[in-house]
């Protein structure tokens, strides 16, 4: 896979989990039900006291987490950015395992949308080690991994 490829992939699944956790932020702030095809299950577990660390909700904290990931990757291109995406993930895989392990051993219910979140950050925490560990320097600017500009020549492909 290419450096352009990884980067736009790891963009995509961080994009995809800060709608996730924007999302149970929403429903926490709104007092509302979450939509869930597993019955009660989202909101038994939205409702438990592991919903909420030390007065803050654990959905907010996700949503932080998935934000400063998205920045990171918006950065320029630089092994310490791509130190900090690794460092965000790994943060963000050993919360989503706490809070799964307290899903199925203390709460006894699944939520599909903080497993899917789980699910989307330990891709995230997978992609990113890789990444890291190939360590290949981009003449990328910021936002052109995105606009599909080759770095070198500042020229769009179409």
């Amino acid at each position: 896979m290419s450096s352009r490829a990884l980067r736009v992939t790891l963009l995509v699944l961080a994009v995809l989990g800060l709608a996730i956790a924007s999302y149970l932020t929403y429903v926490h702030y709104a007092g509302i039900k979450p939509a869930c095809t597993a019955g009660e299950s989202c909101t038994k577990v939205q409702s438990s006291v592991y919903s909420m660390l030390a007065g803050v909700p654990v959905a907010l904290i996700g949503l932080l987490g998935y934000i400063a990931i998205v920045a990171s990757l918006l950065a320029p291109e630089h092994e310490n950015m791509r130190l900090a995406t690794m460092a965000f993930t790994l943060l963000g895989f050993g919360f989503s395992a706490y809070l799964t392990y307290r899903e199925l051993f203390s709460i006894h219910a699944i939520c599909e949308w903080c497993a899917s979140s789980a699910g989307i950050m330990t891709v995230l925490m997978l992609l990113s080690i890789w990444r890291f560990l190939r360590g290949e320097p981009s003449t990328q600017r910021p936002l052109a991994v995105l606009a599909g500009d080759d770095g070198a020549t500042g020229l769009t492909a179409r």
